[in-house]
């Protein structure tokens, strides 16, 4: 096989514009073949859309625009890379080692060509080319494609297990960052102490499976558009208490607050609704001191912050990061352990 040259781990020489931009921020990528010494090659089977992306594309199609697989092709034609220009997202993707650089020294260092593989990465710094989409689930924000994406050493991935099904693996490894850092953060909290969860998606839903495993004492609460989602999460025994609200009509969010907390207000608070102007939610349900943590992507961080000001409201503001160490392996053993969470999951992809 021939490989180009290596001369950066971080994947810099795939940037065409702006000069000088991380992958990440820059406006397109070159993910032409052949790979870089330092690089790997996967054949993409399914491209794991983010929600907050994947909403968007399909108001546009609701709107009368082109569909949403249009857009997709649109967006890797234009990018080198999955990007939506309008919420800056991507997502990740599952596919199988098609060939591994003699230099290669990432976390896939010991896969073998054709071992599955999901990334841990967000497609808004892989180089991808898209060849094919042979079938969209909109209900799981899947795309299965045919297409070649391009990993740095840098770039975090992991081999998909065989115990479980490769559509929940994408499902949850596509927001595992969420359960972790939720993890972290209700240690901190109070003895018999409350937290919200603006959202019963599936990063909401891991997220409140987190909280419930590591703190049982707390008291759980979940708010989102649709009655269904939080019919199943308090099913699962994941919630105490819901309620459908709008999270973009902040004061009734609060008022619901305020009922469950008998006028305290939650002492924790994780944003993780897929639509634009719920960030006063957030910061108007949570107490003095207490914490928000904002993990979606349509998170508009100056009005979270001018918002807070704009209130009076001393919290502690978070930004969900979407790595933290051994993030992958502990969702994926949180689903192996709770067998109503994986269950809801699973019911969720149609498995």
């Amino acid at each position: 096989m021939n490989f180009r040259a290596t001369d950066n781990p971080l994947g810099v020489r795939r940037v065409l514009q702006p000069a000088g931009a991380l992958p990440q921020a820059a406006q397109q990528l070159d993910p032409a073949l052949p790979a870089y010494r330092d690089e790997i090659v996967l054949d993409v089977q399914t491209l794991n859309i983010d929600a907050a992306s994947f909403v968007q594309l399909e108001s546009v199609a609701a709107a009368g625009g082109p569909d949403v697989a249009a857009q997709i092709h649109a967006i890797v034609a234009a990018r080198g890379k999955m990007q939506n220009p309008v919420t800056g997202s991507g997502g990740m993707l599952l596919g199988r080692v098609a060939q591994k650089g003699p230099d290669y020294a990432g976390p896939l260092a010991a896969a073998q060509v054709g071992d599955g593989v999901a990334t841990l990465v967000s497609l808004t710094l892989t180089p991808l080319q898209l060849h094919e989409i042979v079938r969209i689930d909109p209900h799981a924000h899947q795309v299965h494609v045919r297409a070649t994406a391009i990993l740095p050493s840098s770039a975090p991935a992991a081999l998909v297990p065989d115990d479980l099904p490769p559509p929940l693996v994408l499902a949850v490894l596509d927001v595992c960052g969420a359960p972790a850092q939720v993890a972290r953060m209700v240690h901190n909290l109070p003895q018999n102490g409350h937290l919200l969860c603006i959202g019963a998606g599936k990063a909401g839903t891991l997220a409140l499976a987190a909280a419930r495993e590591t703190r049982p004492d707390l008291r759980l609460w979940a708010i989102d558009r649709y009655d269904k989602p939080l019919q199943e999460v308090h099913a699962a025994g994941l919630c105490d208490g819901y309620a459908a609200l709008d999270a973009s009509d902040a004061l009734a969010v609060r008022a619901a607050v305020l009922r469950w907390t008998d006028g305290k207000l939650c002492d924790a608070v994780v944003q993780m609704a897929s639509l634009p102007n719920t960030e006063m939610a957030a910061i108007l349900a949570c107490r003095s001191r207490g914490v928000c943590l904002y993990f979606s992507m349509a998170t508009s961080f100056a009005q979270v912050a001018l918002g807070a000001e704009g209130v009076g409201a001393d919290v502690d503001l978070l930004i969900g990061n979407g790595y933290l160490q051994d993030h992958a392996q502990m969702a994926l053993d949180l689903v192996r352990r709770q067998a109503a969470t994986r269950m809801l999951l699973a019911r969720r992809l149609g498995l």
